[in-house]
């Protein structure tokens, strides 16, 4: 009869174990690298309108705080409030002066009221604008836009691009 004796690990109750932390430390560089990428330093901050489909730009100048105001293929907006239809890349006549039809109507006159109740702040007493255009519209509309804006005192107004592309 044999007796064998069996197998049982040494455990060593007073060592310590060693933990490797090079795929931790790779992950956590990774999330820097995200984080630092998306941080962005600007003051404003510009949510593009769905289905607006920005111009490009190589320019890196950061936007300022100004009105912000969108026109895309179907309506022209003033933050998230609808001013006024757009029909074939033109305002509807009933939104057009009749003896000026370059000057539109509703947009003057909430910008007006914008910068009646509003003029302590200073993008509004300076009179800057933030135009989100779509890159198919015909310049005719935007010429309006700036025309109708400049005429409510609002003569300062920048593009919003896309960087790249």
């Amino acid at each position: 009869m044999s007796r064998r004796r069996r197998f049982e690990p040494k455990v060593n109750h007073n060592s310590t174990f060693t933990l490797n932390i090079t795929s931790m430390t790779d992950m956590f560089v990774l999330l820097l690298v995200f984080l630092l990428q998306s941080y962005s330093t600007s003051e404003v901050q510009i949510n593009p309108v769905n289905g607006l489909r920005l111009p490009s730009s190589a320019s890196l100048v950061n936007p300022t705080e100004a009105v912000k105001i969108s026109l895309s293929q179907d309506e022209l907006k003033i933050d998230e409030t609808k001013i006024a239809d757009v029909k074939n890349a033109d305002f509807l006549p009933q939104d057009l002066e009749d003896k000026d039809t370059n000057f539109i109507k509703p947009l003057f006159q909430e910008l007006d009221k914008l910068a009646k109740s509003s003029s302590d702040k200073a993008h509004i007493k300076e009179g800057r604008i933030l135009l989100q255009a779509d890159k198919e519209l015909p310049y005719a509309t935007l010429r309006k836009v700036m025309y109708t804006a400049s005429m409510a005192g609002f003569p300062q107004l920048k593009l919003v691009t896309m960087v790249g592309e």
